[in-house]
């Protein structure tokens, strides 16, 4: 798919997958039915849940590695900067040739604009936390996100294919 198609899809998500409020028990819900994706895919994963910087949930799948956890916070800075899905920033960092580096002069060592890495909307309000994973390629890694948000709020979202 064509990264013009990719960003009205990623904006489209942006926009439907907001909470009305969002709490430990969401964050465990959440984090749960992530893990159930993650696990049926029979893939190591780790995964990180949290709301104003308060970490909330986090596991790891029993095959996951140790360097995950960076990947999980470098994706999460780059929420944190930006309050968009770090799959939508490396495709728009992507359309334009650029990287974080040259664009906004962000240390690869602490940011990655790559698949995983959503924020937590409320309605209303906007970014208050993020959801986080890491484990498959990162197309892949964004889109399992995208169902357990979209299954926890029943909300029918378009899909990147």
């Amino acid at each position: 798919m064509s990264i013009e198609n990719d960003l009205a899809i990623l904006e489209q998500q942006e926009q439907i997958l907001r909470f009305q409020s969002f709490n430990p028990g969401t964050a465990w819900e959440l984090g749960c039915y992530l893990r159930t994706l993650l696990m049926d895919c029979q893939a190591g994963g780790t995964i990180e849940i949290e709301l104003a910087d308060h970490l909330l949930f986090a596991c790891a799948t029993p095959t996951s590695n140790p360097g995950q956890a960076d990947w999980v916070r470098r994706k999460r800075n780059v929420v944190h900067r930006f309050g968009r899905s770090s799959y939508a920033i490396g495709r728009i960092l992507e359309s334009n040739n650029e990287t974080l580096q040259s664009r906004h002069c962000l240390k690869a060592a602490d940011y990655a604009a790559q698949g995983g890495g959503f924020p937590i909307l409320l309605e209303g309000t906007g970014a208050v936390g993020s959801i986080v994973m890491s484990g498959l390629p990162q197309r892949d890694d964004h889109c399992l996100v995208i169902a357990a948000l979209a299954h926890v709020l029943n909300k029918d979202v378009p899909r990147l294919s």
